[in-house]
């Protein structure tokens, strides 16, 4: 199991990463488009600073949180309002997401050993919702990436994304309407130094094998499976691939067959 330190330090290190990549840029340039439809790059800071927001609400005032979702306009669009409710300057928004980092990093750290915080749908202990964290600042980093053109190096901390991406198989198939199935997949992922990342029985019948970065990129939606050198044995991880998602919530749009993630072409 890994410790909470260590995972909010690889969320600190994760979200420095993206920090770094976006603080040079003039402000025009934070009006660029990224992959994801209608968002510029800097809505995808504004999702990662509004998310960092309910999740603290969830970690020290979950009645607040359950007010917010209640309170929501339109649930379906409730992604999409976060990020438009904390838009601001370049300098402003920066500034709000830094500090919202910090405090959610200190109110995951402060929350009682077995308690469980409330999330879309589901609850979460302070270890998953870093884990969460580190995922989501990872696929909207590469959303930033793709917007100017540039391939982020991997890292360790892939690791983080791969093992949600796993644990959230079940949650992939219930939230695309299908029955959750009962049979164990293997997964063997080519990690960035080299090594084998594996998760479930050695000898179950389906599996999934590919690049750590591939896989990654698969369930959270950022890359289609067609363009991802992910190879699928047996119906369960065949179907898996189809519907995997790592986020919580309703089944996301994906991308399109032909899409590069990262806005380098293949």
């Amino acid at each position: 199991m890994v410790d909470l330190t260590d995972l909010l330090a690889d969320l600190a290190d994760e979200s420095e990463a993206l920090d770094a990549l976006v603080r040079p840029l003039p402000a025009a340039d934070w009006a660029r488009p990224t992959p994801a439809p209608g968002w510029s790059i800097a809505h995808q800071i504004a999702h990662l600073a509004w998310t960092d927001h309910v999740a603290l609400l969830a970690a020290t005032d979950p009645a607040a949180f359950f007010a917010s979702v209640a309170s929501a306009p339109d649930p379906a669009r409730l992604v999409d309002h976060g990020a438009e409710e904390f838009l601001a300057a370049p300098p402003d928004l920066l500034a709000r997401w830094r500090d919202g980092r910090r405090a959610l990093a200190a109110a995951l750290t402060a929350v009682p050993a077995g308690e469980k915080l409330p999330w879309y749908g589901t609850r979460m202990s302070p270890a998953s919702m870093a884990t969460a964290r580190i995922m989501e600042t990872w696929a909207h980093g590469e959303d930033v990436a793709g917007a100017l053109g540039v391939r982020r190096p991997d890292s360790g901390r892939l690791r983080h994304v791969a093992h949600l991406g796993v644990r959230t198989l079940g949650h992939g198939f219930a939230a695309h309407g299908r029955d959750v199935p009962a049979a164990a997949v293997r997964v063997d992922l080519a990690g960035p130094d080299g090594d084998t990342w594996s998760w479930g029985p050695a000898d179950a019948t389906d599996r999934v094998t590919g690049p750590a970065r591939d896989f990654c990129l698969l369930v959270t939606q950022r890359a289609h499976r067609a363009d991802l050198a992910l190879t699928a044995t047996g119906p369960v991880a065949d179907e898996w691939l189809d519907v995997a998602q790592a986020f919580a919530g309703p089944p996301g749009a994906g991308r399109p067959p032909g899409s590069t993630p990262d806005g380098v072409p293949a």
